[in-house]
């Protein structure tokens, strides 16, 4: 019975699918099946019903899979501990990333780590949708607090950001200039969906302050928002670090300075619920050397969400 087998077998648990399991993992239906009917004839037991379109756990399988969690995660953990930190690290690890700012000083980490461990082979996946990581084989993302999809979930904090007010020269000179915040209730705002459905019809604010807001724009994209505050088309709720050259230039114009910033928070996010390979510990580790959160209390998994 080989390590690998197993987790191969918790793949087609958690997709539901030997196919799904075979094209996550890009492999050959064939093959998988092959090695499932090896792993069970190794244990003399049967894992799955199988019918026409389907597959279902026996009741072996179950206990099985909750059994074999454990074991391969203290396996990976023994490995952690005992192996060298420059042992060479071989795995493939899928990687979901918000499209936050950030991104691309996240990604270079990334492509460090690689540089580091050349036979590392490493899957980016950026999407504003919300994924079910066991399910679709991500082991780790980068997420915003309003993206989560699961409750167990491992969640620490990473990267964080001052969220302000930006209106462009254009619009004020349009609109007029919002003097005081309640003011802004009396603009045309660029509102924001999160991928749950949820409208910032409300901003967050420091101190667990709403501010209400409205507009004739919604968008799920940070990056269409600004562009859409920038080419005039209302007031914008965006990251600081997003429009620090665009306000240096004059293309944008920061709203109510003397308010106090909000922080929003971006998670470095993995499943408790299944085991952690040693190249998905290291990189983490790594992570979260490379880009230590700086200026913010730490924060869980309810803390406020990031735009």
């Amino acid at each position: 019975m080989k390590t690998e087998d197993i987790a191969l077998f918790h793949r087609i648990v958690e997709t539901g699918s030997i196919l799904e399991a075979a094209n996550l993992l890009n492999l050959p239906k064939s093959t998988v099946s092959r090695r499932l009917i090896s792993l069970e004839d190794s244990l003399n037991i049967k894992l799955f019903h199988r019918l026409s379109r389907s597959i279902s756990l026996t009741s072996a399988g179950s206990q099985f899979y909750q059994k074999t969690l454990t074991m391969l995660a203290d396996l990976e953990q023994t490995l952690a501990e005992i192996t060298d930190t420059k042992a060479e690290l071989t795995a493939h690890l899928r990687i979901l990333i918000f499209p936050v700012p950030q991104i691309m000083n996240v990604i270079s980490k990334i492509f460090a780590f690689m540089d580091e461990n050349p036979k590392v082979s490493i899957e980016i996946i950026t999407s504003t949708e919300p994924l079910d990581m066991v399910r679709n084989n991500i082991d780790i993302a980068f997420m915003i607090n309003e993206t989560f999809t699961e409750f167990d979930m491992v969640a620490k904090p990473i990267l964080s950001e001052t969220m302000c007010f930006f209106a462009s020269p254009e619009y004020l000179a349009k609109a007029g200039v919002p003097l005081k915040l309640a003011d802004i209730e009396q603009h045309n705002s660029i509102l924001f969906r999160f991928p749950n459905g949820k409208t910032f019809s409300e901003v967050p604010l420091a101190n667990d302050v709403l501010q209400a807001v409205k507009g004739n724009l919604c968008t799920n994209s940070i990056h269409l928002a600004y562009e859409a505050t920038r080419l005039g088309r209302g007031i914008g709720y965006l990251p600081e670090g997003l429009c620090v050259e665009d306000v240096q230039q004059g293309k944008l114009v920061r709203l109510f300075d003397d308010l106090p910033p909000y922080i929003g928070v971006v998670y470095l996010v993995y499943p408790s619920r299944r085991f952690f390979n040693l190249t998905g510990q290291r990189l983490l580790n790594f992570m979260q050397t490379e880009l230590p959160l700086q200026n913010t209390p730490h924060s869980n998994v309810g803390a406020k969400p990031w735009i």
